[in-house]
């Protein structure tokens, strides 16, 4: 159920998925192969769906399955305690780094779908939130990177490890300028070196699968920017290639160490950007994801709102009903998603699908819970509540949950858009 996409929120959105795809190669700087005793999440393992056990996790340390798991805090846990083993390898420091500043941005609700879609300028929303502790511990970690590969790379300069930890560290440095600070040049700047320093370990190893991720997602980002932006790249040295992109990302999901998982999540973002026929490529990726990681609520979310873009709607419902038989199973098996955040997605699907007295229900019950969810979601389910009351033709409690979606989130996007439907009531052709 996207909304149409303009050339200027696809070249943004696309900058956001450039951005987005380096840092999350930190952890393909775990060793490939080496596994410990801890290694398998022993509650993935206890619910019958997850893989532990099996070669599917081949290599992730088990602050990753934490991590992809959206357990920030046993991530940071862990990684902090992998600090102290090794405090002279750059690696464990990038890791603690990129759980703290991921456990920011899902707080934010920044790893949301709703990120990459043109019907949410992500620019326009507020910066995510730090807290002085957190920013404190990011720079830290990420200031030992720097220090500690300045040091080798002066007496190594072709260290292909130094390079490789050094371009994650510009990449999660990139995040944090872009989804804190809002400073979207100086992001891209910290990604473009990013870049360039992982093309330099493609070149010393051209076997290491996982250093051609950033490759692939900058062939996808240029190639596929409307032609006015794609010269301006030309002039400035950037060239790309939409389909050689894929192609490489496509390899280092099937090929890659710990960061296949990285590049199954950006494919399906970029399936989805595609046509329908490619999105139906995303389904299978989705749903190893889900079985690898069923603890993540959000690609439940994801596949369900596929569904919906693809027009199914029984799959939608089966997703649905799929998480409601975990949680009554294990109430915290969605152990990072509120009941709010889970009413709010119900009622978004029977909102498009024109089910307006469930859709008013389960929007009830998400601004009930708006303190457990992250503003703009927050700020979205009063408006789309108010856009519900308008369907059903009761103006006065429309008007009453448009105000409140304005005041409190006066500047954003949805709050200027709540404010015309005060004006004139919400309707669907």
């Amino acid at each position: 159920m996207q909304l149409a996409v303009t050339r200027r929120d696809l070249f943004f959105s696309l900058l956001r998925v450039a951005i987005l795809s380096v840092p999350a190669l930190a952890a393909a700087q775990s060793r490939p192969g080496v596994r410990s005793a801890k290694q398998v999440s022993t509650k993935t393992s206890s619910s019958g769906t997850g893989t532990a056990g099996n070669q599917s996790f081949a290599g992730l340390e088990q602050g990753f399955i934490y991590f992809y798991n959206l357990e920030y805090g046993k991530a940071i846990r862990w990684f902090r305690e992998e600090v102290r083993r090794n405090p002279g390898s750059p690696g464990p420091y990038n890791h603690l780094a990129e759980a703290v500043l991921y456990r920011v941005l899902f707080r934010a609700g920044a790893l949301e779908t709703q990120l990459v879609s043109g019907n949410n300028p992500f620019l326009r929303r507020a910066a995510a939130e730090m807290t002085e502790p957190e920013k404190a511990e990011f720079f830290a970690a990420i200031g030992k990177v720097f220090a500690l590969t300045d040091a080798a790379l002066a007496t190594r300069p072709n260290d292909a490890d130094a390079l490789y930890a050094r371009g994650v560290a510009f990449g999660m440095r990139a995040n944090y300028r872009f989804f804190v600070e809002k400073s979207w040049r100086e992001a891209l700047r910290d990604a473009t070196d990013a870049r360039k320093l992982h093309n330099r370990v493609a070149e010393l190893r051209p076997n290491f699968i996982d250093a051609r991720f950033v490759q692939g997602a900058h062939d996808y980002l240029v190639g596929s920017l409307p032609f006015i932006y794609k010269m301006l790249g030309f002039l400035i040295g950037f060239r790309g290639d939409r389909e050689a992109g894929i192609r490489t990302l496509e390899e280092v999901a099937q090929k890659g160490n710990r960061v296949r998982y990285d590049a199954k999540v950006l494919l399906c973002v970029i399936y989805r950007r595609e046509d329908k026929d490619s999105a139906v490529k995303a389904i299978p990726l989705l749903r190893e994801l889900i079985a690898t990681f069923p603890h993540n609520h959000l690609f439940f979310f994801e596949l369900a709102q596929l569904y919906s873009d693809l027009g199914d709607e029984a799959a939608v419902i089966a997703v649905f009903e799929d998480m409601e038989k975990r949680m009554a199973a294990d109430p915290d098996f969605f152990h990072a998603m509120t009941p709010a955040r889970f009413a709010f997605a119900k009622g978004t699907f029977r909102f498009w699908y024109r089910y307006y007295p469930e859709a008013l229900a389960e929007f009830k019950l998400a601004v009930a819970g708006g303190d457990t969810m992250d503003l703009h979601t927050d700020v979205l389910a009063h408006m789309r509540l108010g856009q519900v009351y308008d369907m059903l033709g009761r103006r006065e409690e429309a008007l009453k949950a448009y105000r409140a979606a304005v005041a409190l989130a006066p500047e954003s996007e949805v709050a200027r858009e709540s404010r015309g439907y005060l004006r004139r009531p919400f309707h669907r052709d």
